[in-house]
């Protein structure tokens, strides 16, 4: 079974309208995040067990209600809760980065051949500058908008500039004038 597939997703800014059949069994407090960010932001993970058929997540404020069903209890639900926020934070990645790829595609003149999100172990982005292409870890919208965009922006210097020369940096300071700042916001961090 392809839980991915099986996952509700909805955005809303007010509570979930939950009514009488769906009884809200209880809340699961063992399973973790408990809080997590999109751009920058902070939000609550909440996780109750309900009288639903498949998994549904709902985005609002400041919280992220992941909604399991009540047969889902009595199993150690960690990894489904992992998968589903990875596809929050895929669906996100998609909106946003493809938007910020064609304001890099305007600034710079230049695109890659391709570039993919998906989940890559212990760094936000890459570029393969043979292939001319880009990996963008979706985890990436955890950060403000502002560094989203200059990790794309790096990366789209990497496109020209294969290693941190000082032809980089002068390409990377001409459309990220604050680039130092911004770098130092993510230190230790590999993009």
């Amino acid at each position: 079974m392809n839980i991915l597939k099986k996952v509700k997703f909805s955005n809303t800014k007010e509570k979930s309208n939950l009514d009488n059949s769906n009884f809200i069994f209880g809340k699961d407090e063992s399973l973790l995040p408990k809080f997590t960010r999109i751009f920058g932001l902070n939000y609550s993970v909440n996780i109750y067990y309900i009288r639903i058929q498949k998994p549904t997540l709902n985005l609002s404020e400041n919280h992220i209600n992941i909604h399991l069903p009540i047969n889902y209890r009595k199993k150690n639900n960690q990894k489904l809760i992992d998968i589903i926020l990875l596809k929050m934070y895929t669906k996100i990645a998609q909106n946003e980065i493809e938007n910020i790829m064609e304001k890099a595609r305007h600034d710079f003149g230049f695109a890659p051949e391709d570039y993919e999100i998906k989940k890559i172990s212990s760094t936000l982005a890459t570029c393969n500058k043979d292939l001319q292409s880009i990996l963008i870890n979706p985890y990436v919208v955890m950060y403000s908008k502002e560094i989203i965009e200059y990790i794309i922006y790096h990366e789209f210097c990497h496109l020209k500039y294969k290693t941190h020369s000082q032809k980089f940096y002068d390409m990377l300071k001409k459309y990220k004038p604050n680039y130092e700042t911004l770098d130092k916001q993510l230190q230790n961090l590999k993009y």
